[in-house]
């Protein structure tokens, strides 16, 4: 949990081999990015429901939207922690068994790390750039439709906020049956937790 869930992750303290002010950094990036991908969902047709309701939330005709853009702003924090996060880089170097080279390995991973931060700086900075503009002209053009923003984001977030208990819930699951049942099902039921366990951890 406290590698995957965003609170946890930024701001438990924990020591690993990423950078707390990056780290920060994501969390309140995450926020900004799911704010704006809500925005561009905001059509037409939602505008038109919104006036046919005249203002009041419908939750129920908001929940695709809500999906959409929590998929889509999780797809891109991905991208983005895989190119800021350097703790798989370093824990790689330390587990090598072959110390010979293991000062060109350093450079080499070095070398990594400065160009994903090149990288992840300007992509950073461009997407900040976008989500700045858009989100004040949205703000600024549909001014009644503000409060429907910030609602559908806030719904959005605590789903982000309650996803990683129950991604990490399920291999967990698996892995109680492994030791319930008999050979040989057992050992391909503890190898599926472990893959389940590596595509949501």
């Amino acid at each position: 949990m406290k590698y995957n869930h965003p609170i946890l992750f930024s701001f438990g303290g924990y020591d690993d081999y990423n950078s707390n002010i990056i780290k920060f950094f994501l969390f309140f990036f995450s926020l900004c990015l799911d704010l704006t991908i809500n925005a561009l969902f905001f059509t037409d047709d939602t505008m038109h429901k919104i006036y046919q309701d005249r203002g009041k939330f419908d939750f129920i005709y908001q929940i695709p939207q809500i999906l959409y853009s929590t998929i889509i702003s999780k797809f891109i924090d991905a991208l983005i922690k895989n190119l800021s996060l350097t703790q798989d880089d370093f824990i790689r170097l330390k587990q090598r068994k072959n110390i010979k080279n293991i000062e060109q390995e350093r450079k080499k991973v070095l070398r990594v790390i400065k160009i994903k931060f090149i990288i992840f700086f300007v992509l950073a900075f461009l997407i900040l750039i976008f989500c700045w503009y858009y989100i004040t002209c949205f703000c600024g053009i549909y001014t009644n439709t503000q409060i429907h923003l910030f609602q559908d984001s806030f719904i959005s977030d605590a789903t982000s906020l309650f996803i990683p208990f129950l991604l990490l819930l399920i291999p967990g699951i698996f892995r109680i049956a492994a030791l319930k049942v008999k050979k040989p099902i057992h050992k391909y039921l503890y190898k599926f937790s472990l893959f389940l366990d590596n595509c949501f951890g």
